[in-house]
Order: structure tokens, then C-alpha cells, then sequence
């Protein structure tokens, strides 16, 4: 049970670490894990009643992987990705950033919803935009790339976030891109197709 436990407790950390991201967002998915865990626990009980060892009564149960809730991997994977896309963008030395990349940055964006979606014109008026305000800036550290990515997924899902929080996540996003050396009309110009994105995801 302690292995479940803390499994699911890093689970959340990784999630939640340094976002701004409010409560409410995650608390079905966390209602979700806690459920599986107490019926994993009881799983365990009844096996262990039926057919346990009744001579080791103090050892413990063997080790079973947590559950992986679909929801939170899909969260996870999707700002991996992201991140992955801010990184070579960063690195890109190019007047114009590689179609490889824009496409990359297009799918993962687009799976950044996990209700309604953006408009397909948004999206990529994002991707672009992005790719702009990036491209060779070596100034955004590793961290600020992940909060970035973890932000923008946030603001994906704005259903879930009051006006304030997403207020909140759009300075922090244009702080980010402007500590990271892209121009201010560069992280505007994000910002404002941010805003675009918020609303058509509601």
C-alpha cells in the first residue's frame, strides 16, 4: 500500500510541480487514482484472506504497479511532447523553422485538449507564433521549457481554470518567453493566440 502511495504521491508532484495550475483541474483525476487505490487495497485483503500465508502474517503484500490512469498519462505524455518541441525549436538555427518541427509542434498542440478543441486556424497561428518567439533563443533554460509546456496545456484546457488563473498562466507565459529573450511583440503575439485558444475551448 505505502508503494501505491507514493507512487501515486510523485505522480502528482510531476503533475502539479511548479504550475500555478488550480485545484479543481486535476480533482477528478485525483478522485479517480484514490478510488483505484482503495479498491487495489481491498483486492489485496480479500486475496490475502482466501489465500494467504497464514504463516508470515507480517510480511508484506507483494509490490503491484499503481494504475495508470489514462487522463493523467495522456497530461504527461502531451507535455513531454511539447517541452521536446520547445527544445528543438530553441536549438534551430534557421531564418524559418523546419516543417518537421511545425508539424510536430501542430499535432501535439492539437492533442493538448482533452475536451472541446481549439479551431484548427488557432492552432496553427499558435505553432507559428510559437516557433517565432523560440526559435534560437538559448536563454530559456530546461525548467522554463517544461513550465511553458505545462502552462500551455493548462490553457488548453481553460474550462477547468477561473478567469484569475488564466490570467495568471498568460503573464506567466509572456514572463517566460521575454526572461528567455524573445521580444515582447513576439510573446503578445503568443499571448494573445492563447487567449483565442482559452476561448474556444470553454
Amino acid at each position: 500500500m505505502k508503494v501505491v502511495k507514493t507512487v501515486i504521491a510523485g505522480g502528482c508532484l510531476l503533475l502539479t510541480a511548479g504550475s500555478l495550475l488550480a485545484q479543481n483541474y486535476y480533482l477528478a483525476t485525483q478522485q479517480a487514482r484514490r478510488d483505484s487505490s482503495q479498491n487495489d487495497a481491498e483486492q489485496q485483503r480479500i486475496q490475502k484472506e482466501a489465500g494467504g500465508s497464514p504463516g508470515a502474517p507480517g510480511a508484506p503484500a507483494p509490490a503491484t504497479a499503481a494504475p495508470v490512469d489514462p487522463a493523467l498519462q495522456a497530461t504527461l505524455n502531451n507535455v513531454s511532447s511539447l517541452k521536446s518541441d520547445f527544445a528543438a525549436a530553441i536549438t534551430s538555427t534557421g531564418d524559418k523553422p523546419d516543417p518537421a518541427q511545425k508539424i510536430s509542434l501542430l499535432n501535439n498542440l492539437s492533442q493538448a485538449a482533452q475536451g472541446a478543441k481549439a479551431s484548427a486556424d488557432s492552432v496553427k497561428k499558435l505553432a507559428t507564433d510559437l516557433l517565432t518567439a523560440l526559435a534560437g533563443k538559448n536563454k530559456l533554460a530546461a525548467a522554463q521549457q517544461t513550465k511553458l509546456a505545462r502552462e500551455i496545456h493548462a490553457l488548453f484546457n481553460g474550462a477547468h481554470l477561473t478567469p484569475a488563473q488564466q490570467q495568471t498562466l498568460l503573464a506567466d507565459v509572456q514572463k517566460i518567453l521575454t526572461d528567455g529573450d524573445a521580444s515582447l511583440d513576439d510573446a503578445v503575439n503568443v499571448v494573445t493566440d492563447l487567449k483565442a485558444v482559452v476561448a474556444e475551448t470553454k
